[in-house]
């Protein structure tokens, strides 16, 4: 989603079946019981203001924990079964996970396992620390304590096909 149409997410919003989404596998976000209640406190006042993000597929981008409330009394009910979604259409799996973590970061905070967990996959499926940084908003150390990496073996990664980059610069940035 490059070269993103900003109005497409909002030119989907739809009401489906709470039944037909499915939670992701990496979220790293959680929210105590407490926060939970005042979520539905929240929709209860307010209305649903925020629809929940997902793939075409319906899995959950963004909206878990709004999408968990929905499927309790009294919301589920209330709201007979159903839930506003938008469709986000990424190029690939690891938009997707960029997604998750940069709603969940505007908003609050990350569990740390969770991230490492993140960080190390996308390590693995390519994604260089730089492109990594720049999509979560992360600098290349938070990158670094995530991965769990021996400090050289991180500085061979930020250094790979770079020429005329000595590690001894690096590590004054580090």
């Amino acid at each position: 989603m490059a070269d993103a149409d900003l109005f497409a997410p909002l030119s989907s919003l739809q009401w489906v079946d709470r039944e037909q989404l499915k939670p992701n596998d990496y979220n790293p976000n959680k929210v105590n019981r407490e926060n939970l209640k005042l979520l539905v406190q929240s929709i209860m006042t307010n209305g649903w203001t925020l629809p929940i993000v997902v793939r075409p597929d319906y899995t959950i981008i963004d909206g878990f924990h709004r999408w968990t409330v929905a499927g309790e009394e009294p919301l589920h009910t209330m709201l007979k079964g159903k839930v506003p979604v938008v469709i986000v259409r990424h190029d690939d799996a690891t938009e997707d996970i960029y997604g998750t973590v940069t709603h969940n970061r505007a908003r609050g905070t990350h569990l740390l396992e969770p991230m490492k967990a993140i960080v190390k996959r996308l390590l693995d499926e390519g994604k260089s620390v730089q492109e990594i940084g720049k999509q979560l908003g992360m600098k290349p150390e938070e990158v670094f304590r995530l991965s769990d990496f021996s400090r050289d073996d991180f500085l061979g990664m930020m250094t790979k096909g770079v020429k005329g980059y000595s590690h001894a610069e690096l590590l004054t940035k580090l």
